[in-house]
């Protein structure tokens, strides 16, 4: 699995799995870290170092099941691009392995997806051949119902189950009256295009020709596509100086009071499928509006705790984040629904719950099939 640094949602899933005292106390397990990168700017980034890594991880997986002999591997792969194709090596890899030195040969393996893109790429002759191979007896665990779809060219729905993410409760008595007079939003996310960084600033353009009166604040980590400088220069370039802040990576407390002192969660992502930070939108009863992008649906119910958007339309986040500008009782409603739905659905405990019952219930059937 994937394990921070750097921080993102796959690496903070996978550090509660490996922390977790129920699924430590319900499976004896080993665990692999399987990230080559060591910082946001590195994701993407190939040389010798990354190679030498890669090739001590596969020793390590070797090593591991020869001694362990591991009734059920788990894996954190990637859907798309050339990380899969690095994942697609893995795995076979695993496979190989589980004839050669597994003594529940072939022991079973199941793959938990933290993102999407597989049906964008079938189409293509080598990726269509690859995950043919890669999806061949194995379990797939996603994120939400409405996730099958990326997957259903190769996995049969059996085959499938589901696990949407869940995060520590790290606030009490939270309060979602903060400013009334001028409204503050936050984007907390790194700095990556696809999370909706510049569809964010044209609304927000937009919104002050329109003369609300606001805030943003981004908080994040900076990337390869966006660092500190070239985010103002796209700020200044809207007359946003003033109304935008950039105020880079956040953790821990610091993260918690950007939070605490926000009204408005706005997140356009048009490539993600669960992302973690809109559980922590709700945990801090914060109005949210997005996109109906991934399983972003299941979180974010349209008209109950917040606003979904059109994918990559600034106007259409706009309207959407106008309408919470104008209306503090409806930005009220919202925080208050979306922190009742993060309690009954996206808590940790909820999580370790349902990622165990699910690894328990894919070993009962591999035993059935002996």
């Amino acid at each position: 699995m994937h394990m921070p640094p750097p921080v993102h949602g796959a690496a903070m899933v996978g550090k509660f799995i490996h922390d977790s005292k129920l699924v430590n106390d319900n499976f004896s397990c080993r665990y692999v870290n399987m990230m080559l990168a060591n910082s946001l700017e590195d994701i993407g980034q190939c040389g010798l170092k990354k190679l030498l890594l890669f090739v001590r991880q596969f020793k390590e997986i070797k090593n591991t099941i020869k001694i362990f002999h591991p009734n059920l591997i788990y894996v954190t792969p990637n859907s798309s691009g050339g990380a899969f194709y690095k994942d697609f090596v893995l795995l076979q890899f695993v496979k190989m392995c589980a004839k050669r030195y597994g003594k529940q040969s072939p022991y079973e393996i199941v793959v938990h997806f933290h993102n999407k893109g597989v049906a964008n790429n079938q189409d293509k002759f080598l990726d269509n051949l690859l995950y043919k191979v890669f999806f061949k007896n194995i379990k797939v665990i996603l994120l939400a119902d409405v996730l099958y779809k990326d997957v259903e060219k190769y996995v049969q729905r059996e085959n499938v189950y589901i696990c949407p993410n869940g995060i520590p409760e790290s606030v009490s008595n939270v309060s979602n009256v903060k400013n009334i007079s001028e409204a503050k939003m936050l984007f907390l996310s790194n700095l990556i295009i696809s999370k909706g960084v510049i569809v964010l600033l044209d609304a927000l353009a937009i919104l002050k020709k329109r003369d609300y009166r606001f805030s943003c604040v981004f908080v994040g980590g900076e990337t390869a596509e966006l660092n500190a400088s070239s985010f103002l220069c796209e700020v200044e370039k809207r007359g946003l100086m003033g109304m935008v802040s950039y105020e880079g990576s956040k953790y821990g407390d610091d993260k918690r009071l950007y939070f605490q002192t926000s009204d408005i969660f706005v997140f356009p992502s048009f490539n993600d499928a669960f992302p973690l930070v809109l559980i922590e939108a709700m945990q801090y009863k914060l109005a949210i509006v997005s996109t109906d992008e991934g399983g972003i649906s299941d979180m974010v119910v349209d008209g109950e705790n917040g606003l979904i958007c059109e994918r990559k339309n600034p106007k259409s986040l706009a309207d959407a984040l106008a309408k919470l500008l104008d209306n503090v009782d409806l930005r009220r409603l919202y925080g208050e629904n979306g922190y009742v739905k993060y309690k009954n659905e996206f808590t940790i405990s909820k999580f370790e719950e349902n990622i165990t019952g699910i690894l328990h219930e894919i070993c009962e059937i591999k035993k059935k099939m002996k």
